[in-house]
């Protein structure tokens, strides 16, 4: 089975380990027939693809398990929502028919809330940034501080105009984000970082970042696409009889 699930409000700070632990004991909750892993200590099989970072919100989260027996979809669904805390929600489930999950998960689209920010000077700072060659930033990493391109990685970086009924002595600039997925990955927090370095754009206070879709990016259209569009589409593989060979 191919899940999609979200993390929302106050959980989006749930690490990926945290969220880990609470989805093993939602199958056991559940009483999910999962198969295991061989060994001395064994594991539930569940891949999990491409995880936010810690801090970011996400409505496109990606995970397989695999099953002893067959179960629907839309019920393993129900059971596992009714397991798991508000706010870590499975949004769909489909059977798995189709090869390659994580090499479908090419690109993601983002949202980035920027409190404080004035919707001009959002623009200004995007119109700088796409108009850049290259944009060096530096994240800290366990072996050290390590600098690379911010810039090539966005496929489109747009600011939004505000809502209408928000109140006029409250700025707020929103960033639409579409990055593709490479290697060292491109995060929302380094395009601010680059945003900083070539505009000086600094929001007074953290922004809040949402995932809004992950998948393969369409190059014609320009848009990322539901990863699980295939698996739906794939017409169930027919059983297989075994065939004998009569001996007298």
């Amino acid at each position: 089975m191919r899940l999609r699930y979200t993390k929302r409000g106050r959980l989006r700070f749930t690490s990926h380990r945290d969220f880990q632990r609470a989805f093993e004991r939602a199958l056991r909750r559940a009483e999910v027939p999962m198969a295991y892993s061989a060994g001395f200590t064994p594991h539930p099989k569940v891949s999990y693809a491409n995880a936010a970072p810690t801090g970011t919100g996400s409505e496109a989260e990606y995970l397989e398990i695999a099953l002893t027996e067959p179960r629907d979809p839309g019920t393993l669904r129900e059971l596992l929502n009714g397991s798991l805390p508000s706010g870590l929600d499975i949004t769909d489930a489909v059977e798995a028919r189709t090869p390659g999950l994580a090499d479908r998960l090419t690109a993601s689209v983002w949202e980035l809330r920027l409190d404080g920010v004035g919707a001009e000077d959002a623009e200004k700072a995007v119109t700088s940034f796409l108009a850049a060659g290259t944009v060096d930033v530096q994240r800290r990493t366990k072996n050290g501080v390590r600098t690379f391109d911010a810039r090539g990685a966005v496929v489109e970086l747009r600011a939004l105009r505000p809502q209408p009924d928000r109140p006029l002595d409250q700025p707020c600039a929103i960033l639409r984000l579409v990055v593709r997925h490479v290697t060292p990955a491109v995060r929302p927090d380094d395009v601010l970082s680059g945003l900083r370095a070539v505009a000086d754009l600094a929001p007074p206070v953290p922004a809040a970042v949402t995932r809004l879709a992950q998948g393969l990016f369409d190059e014609e259209s320009g848009t990322v696409t539901d990863p699980l569009a295939l698996d739906r589409e794939a017409v169930p593989a027919a059983p297989t009889t075994a065939v004998g060979t009569a001996f007298p």
